[in-house]
C-alpha cells in the first residue's frame, strides 16, 4: 500500500514536471476575442434536460471518475454527490468538454463551460485542488481559498498546492482544460 502511494506521488511529480515548460509563454492574455474552436461551438448550446427516470437512477449516483486534463496531463476529481455532478456526468457520457480558464484573483481559475447546470449553492470556503461550478454556467479550479456561495463539484485529490499551481499554470494566463469520464 504505501509503495503504491510512493509510486503514484513520483508519477504525478514527473507529469508535474514535464507540464512546467508547456506553461512557458501562456503568460499574457489577448483580450481580443479568439475565433472558436469547433469544439468551443458545439459547448455553446444548452446543456440537455435529464428526464425524471434519469434523475432517479441518479440519486445513487453510481461511482463513476472524471478526469481533467491540461497540457497532456490527466488528474482524477473525486467527484461530490449533488445533481450538479449528475447533470454533468450525463453530458460527459456523451462527448467531453472542453474550455479555456483563466487566472481571477490569484486564488483560482474560471471559465465558461457555454451552457447551464442545475446549482446546489452553499456557503463554503474552498481549498486548493475544489472544483467548483459558479453561476451555473462557469468551472472555477481553486489552487487557493476563497468564501462565497458555491456548488461544489469536487475535488483534486493527491498533489499538494505546489504541484497543483503547477498543473494549473496558476499566474501564468490561460490554459484549455477537458473534462472527461476516460482515464485515457
Amino acid at each position: 500500500m504505501i509503495g503504491t502511494k510512493v509510486c503514484k506521488r513520483i508519477f504525478l511529480s514527473l507529469i508535474l514536471l514535464f507540464s512546467i515548460t508547456s506553461c512557458q509563454g501562456n503568460t499574457t492574455i489577448n483580450p481580443a476575442a479568439p475565433i472558436p474552436s469547433d469544439k468551443e461551438e458545439a459547448n455553446q448550446t444548452e446543456a440537455p434536460s435529464l428526464s425524471e427516470e434519469s434523475s432517479e437512477n441518479n440519486t445513487t449516483q453510481e461511482t463513476t471518475n472524471m478526469y481533467l486534463t491540461i497540457h497532456e496531463n490527466k488528474v482524477e476529481i473525486t467527484l461530490s454527490k449533488n445533481s450538479s455532478v449528475d447533470a454533468l456526468i450525463e453530458i460527459l457520457k456523451q462527448r467531453d468538454i472542453t474550455f479555456k480558464v483563466d487566472d481571477y484573483g490569484g486564488f483560482e481559475k474560471v471559465g465558461s463551460l457555454g451552457f447551464s447546470l442545475p446549482t446546489n449553492n452553499s456557503e463554503i470556503t474552498t481549498e486548493p485542488g475544489d472544483v467548483i461550478l459558479y453561476s451555473g454556467n462557469q468551472i472555477v479550479l481553486f489552487y487557493g481559498s476563497n468564501a462565497w456561495s458555491y456548488t461544489r463539484l469536487g475535488k483534486i485529490e493527491g498533489l499538494s498546492t505546489n504541484e497543483l499551481r503547477t498543473l494549473l499554470c496558476a499566474g501564468k494566463g490561460s490554459v484549455q482544460v477537458t473534462l472527461s469520464l476516460n482515464s485515457k
